[in-house]
């Protein structure tokens, strides 16, 4: 699951649950805090923790854990941070004061009742597989013999001896 799916799944067990005036922001990258906000109004403190305790009992049977979590001792407000979305569960006086939908008014909401669209998947070509190189074995070219460079100073010489031989009468 993308996290489009995933905070679209929150938002649905957060309506099983009776949670009210639900709204799933898509803040497009836009926010280095996270990619969406999920926003609900809980009736009373026990309603705020069924939700809270749905939703993370939910995700983590797909293997989705919470990084961090606050609002523990609050009777207003709870805070679950889900790494890509946070989930803001609040009493209607909580989400009136902090105005958190005005906060993040620069994001898109979503419907999150129905179902989420896939992105088109990439068409790929199979990639035929490369030609084989085949290497001719050409007969090396002939080097072509230079004469040795004669180094000076070096060069000897050499004396011919005359093989005559002279007679004596």
């Amino acid at each position: 699951m993308n996290t489009k799916e995933l905070v679209c799944l929150a938002a649905r067990l957060a309506d099983d649950k009776k949670a009210e005036n639900i709204k799933v922001i898509d803040l497009g990258g836009l926010s280095s805090l996270c990619d969406y906000v999920l926003i609900m109004t809980a009736t009373s403190k026990p309603h705020l923790e069924a939700v809270e305790e749905e939703i993370s009992k939910k995700l983590k049977e797909i293997g989705i854990y919470k990084t961090n979590r606050d609002g523990a001792d609050s009777l207003q407000w709870r805070v679950s941070d889900y790494g890509a979305f946070l989930v803001h569960i609040m009493t209607q006086d909580a989400r009136d004061f902090y105005a958190l939908d005005k906060i993040f008014s620069f994001g898109t909401e979503l419907d999150f009742t129905k179902p989420v669209k896939k992105a088109p998947a990439k068409k790929t070509v199979a990639k035929k597989p490369a030609a084989q190189k085949t290497t001719k074995k050409t007969p090396a070219k002939k080097a072509a013999k230079k004469p040795a460079a004669k180094k000076k100073g070096s060069q000897t010489k050499t004396v011919k001896k005359s093989t005559k031989t002279t007679k004596k009468k």
